[in-house]
């Protein structure tokens, strides 16, 4: 049986929304098992969510913009663009054709109809998918290019990618992967690989890359998200790594080029190790 690492993270997205009251509890029942919903009673209220967490997605009544909201969603989209914004329609009146012209402009692409039982389908689809945008994101390429790996290995940087945000230590790796530390150590030193820490620290590097590409995020915004005690906190692990300030960092290295320069330090030179290497301590194939 493969190895499952335990987690007390919930492996579904976060959904900030503006509704009518009618419309939180359709939706609480749509997201149930698919998606978790974080309530506000204003846009604003919901961008301070988006700004403070990890949010995958903005879901906004349509039947609550006004012009001032019209503004606020713009900023949103301007400012965070990787976070997909959604607006719902769940009833047909006859503001509802205007209003969704003004939030086009404001640069809003996705619109759910939910007056038919097909929508909360179509909704689920956009704001569920099995994991958030800025794992997969990470994911993928070093999947890909650790090619022909046991599964073992992936588990393993599949689990590090998830959790990274939140886990600043390999001892907190290991007990979420429920290892001993040493043994963990152990496992990279005799394949002569990099430390666990090192992995670890570059993973943290490709989410705070991705954060800072919401120009909405200040240092403080990011620094809160992966954990750190201060901006200085992370200022000092980014002097430490890269010998950089975060705003040098924010303007040098973009997710591309922080994905890129992982890929060629940490994944490519052991290219010949990832086929045999289990960390976990899986069976042999």
């Amino acid at each position: 049986m493969p190895y499952r690492p335990k987690t007390t993270n919930s492996p579904h997205p976060t959904v900030a929304t503006v509704l009518m009251p009618r419309e939180r509890s359709r939706v609480d029942a749509a997201g149930d098992g698919c998606f978790r919903v974080v309530h506000r009673d204003s846009v604003p209220e919901a961008i301070s969510v988006v700004r403070e967490r990890g949010v995958d997605a903005f879901l906004v009544s349509v039947h609550r913009c006004r012009d001032r909201d019209l503004r606020a969603v713009g900023h949103l989209v301007r400012d965070f663009p990787g976070i997909p914004t959604v607006a719902l329609v769940s009833q047909h009146e006859a503001l509802v054709s205007e209003t969704l012209l003004h939030l086009g402009a404001t640069g809003v692409q996705q619109v759910v109809d939910v007056t038919s039982p097909s929508g909360w389908q179509r909704l689920r689809q956009i704001v569920g998918p099995p994991a958030t945008r800025a794992v997969s994101s990470i994911q993928r390429p070093i999947l890909d290019a650790l090619g022909n790996s046991p599964p073992d290995n992936r588990l393993f940087f599949e689990a590090l990618i998830r959790l990274a945000p939140e886990v600043v230590s390999v001892r907190q790796l290991a007990r979420q992967l429920d290892l001993r530390p040493s043994t963990l150590m152990s496992r990279f030193g005799r394949a002569g690989l990099p430390s666990p820490k090192s992995y670890l620290a570059g993973i943290r590097l490709l989410h705070a890359a991705l954060l800072f590409e919401s120009s909405g995020l200040s240092v403080a915004d990011v620094a809160y998200r992966l954990e750190y005690s201060s901006p200085q906190s992370l200022g000092r692990h980014l002097r430490a790594m890269l010998g950089i300030t975060a705003t040098e960092f924010r303007r040098r290295f973009p997710f591309a080029t922080a994905l890129e320069r992982f890929l060629s330090r940490m994944i490519s030179p052991y290219e010949r190790i990832w086929p045999t290497f289990r960390p976990l301590g899986g069976p042999r194939r």
